[in-house]
């Protein structure tokens, strides 16, 4: 009896996964074309648009976007949406800035990406009906973590050669699920907020053009809308402002990712991404000087944790000249155990002591 179940489950599903089907694949067999002129399909990112919810003092939601996404849709069904994470946009620098490096942490995990697998000999109303519901499931790759889910989605077929795939209902991120718990943690220090909801509402309207085709119509009406579409990241900027510079040196100073061996100013190698970071940033605000502060726990005498304070902050200003960075730009300075962020009272507490930033000041003319 149970084997029963467990097959009618498993074609039940195997159903539904068909459904998405009619929206994109199913004009491919059988619409004017015949399926082995099938062309591949590729996603408008000028049309195309992914926003999440997230809720802070359990009240207060804030609506944000991935703006750069790119995707590709083959004739034989895989499909493949990738999320450049630099691209959030907030309305905000600042948030912008928090979200990338405290958050989703994009100097390891730049980009999100969804792939799934339909059947494109299934379902054939498509070109009838022009507007179908179905429950589409997906694998997230997300913070180096896989997931699969699934979404409501309302498919409409705009035109011979345009499809788009929509979601019927937000669909729940769970933070937790993907590593990111202590990263809202991370969030609510930086911006001094408390009861960050581990969990998104994600919303998403993906617009898929045939191969050759030209999806003027939709482009056209996602122009007028200045939240719609590809924006420049930092890596298209030539130079920040003063303001983008001291935003990014303040939210890189908080991610705790450089990292020494216990009771030592060698850098660990797991500390490399967020250096070339750093080194990016300080690239593009020629006309700042940048001082890297090292600082201890009150763990051993003060005069010990003021010297390894001070050897390891040289050991990130050296690193950073010895990448490229303008040795004029930097200079270092080990604070030991003063300025503590948090009471010496627990390892937590401790290992947020155990930190290195980064402040900057105009350059001497």
């Amino acid at each position: 009896m149970f084997e029963v179940v467990a097959l009618w489950r498993a074609r039940a599903k195997a159903q539904r996964l068909g459904l998405i089907v009619i929206a994109i694949l199913g004009w491919l067999v059988f619409g004017p074309q015949t399926a082995s002129a099938a062309p591949n399909w590729t996603l408008d990112s000028a049309a195309s648009v992914l926003t999440y919810q997230s809720v802070k003092k359990n009240t207060i939601v804030e609506t944000n976007k991935i703006r750069n996404i790119t995707g590709t849709l083959s004739s034989d069904g895989d499909a493949k949406i990738s999320f450049d994470l630099n691209s959030v946009d907030t309305g905000v620098d600042l948030r912008n800035v928090r979200m990338r490096f405290l958050f989703f942490e994009t100097f390891k995990y730049p980009a999100a990406e969804l792939t799934t697998k339909v059947d494109p000999a299934a379902f054939a109303d498509l070109p009838a009906k022009r507007r179908i519901k179905a429950i589409l499931p997906f694998r997230l790759s997300l913070h180096g973590v896989e997931k699969d889910l699934e979404a409501s989605v309302v498919v409409t077929m705009i035109s011979d050669t345009q499809v788009s795939v929509a979601s019927e209902a937000p669909v729940a991120v769970h933070v937790e699920d993907f590593g990111l718990l202590p990263n809202v943690d991370k969030l609510q220090q930086a911006a001094n907020v408390t009861n960050i909801v581990p969990t998104a509402s994600v919303s998403f309207d993906f617009v898929f053009v045939a191969e050759g085709s030209k999806p003027a119509a939709v482009q056209t009406i996602a122009a007028s809308a200045a939240d719609v579409g590809p924006v420049a990241t930092d890596a298209a900027k030539p130079n920040f402002s003063d303001e983008e510079c001291l935003n990014r040196f303040a939210v890189l100073s908080r991610t705790g990712a450089i990292y020494f061996r216990p009771a030592s100013a060698r850098l660990d190698a797991k500390s490399r991404p967020l250096l070339a970071e750093v080194e990016g940033v300080v690239g593009k605000c020629p006309t700042l000087s940048v001082e890297v502060a090292g600082y201890t726990d009150s763990d051993g005498s003060p005069e010990a944790n003021k010297a390894l304070s001070e050897r390891r902050a040289q050991a990130v200003a050296d690193a950073l000249i010895a990448d490229g960075v303008q040795r004029h730009q930097i200079s270092a300075t080990g604070y030991g155990e003063e300025r503590p962020v948090a009471a010496n009272d627990t390892p937590k507490n401790k290992a947020l002591n155990r930190r290195i930033e980064f402040s900057a000041t105009k350059l001497a003319n």
